[in-house]
């Protein structure tokens, strides 16, 4: 149990930064974290509604697996420990 709750901890950290880099890149009112670099590679990805979509989807997979990582760990610590 000690090696997947290691193995847990290293996805949670993994997936709360990419999630955060991930929110910042979105396009929200004001055009996101993007056009304060002066756009960058994300200008060219959300270009199309398409781009937008997957990069929201992207978005809430990490989300997902970052909310089970979470419920995981919290399984491990009361029942193992």
């Amino acid at each position: 149990m000690h090696i997947l709750s290691i193995v847990l901890w290293v996805l949670l950290l993994l997936t709360s930064v990419l999630i955060v880099a991930l929110v910042l890149v979105h396009r929200g009112g004001g055009g996101g974290i993007t056009d304060v670099f002066g756009g960058g590679i994300a200008s060219g990805i959300q270009s199309s509604a398409v781009g937008e979509r997957n990069l929201s989807r992207i978005t809430w997979g990490v989300a997902v697996v970052w909310g089970m990582s979470i419920v995981l760990i919290g399984l491990i610590q009361k029942y193992a420990g």
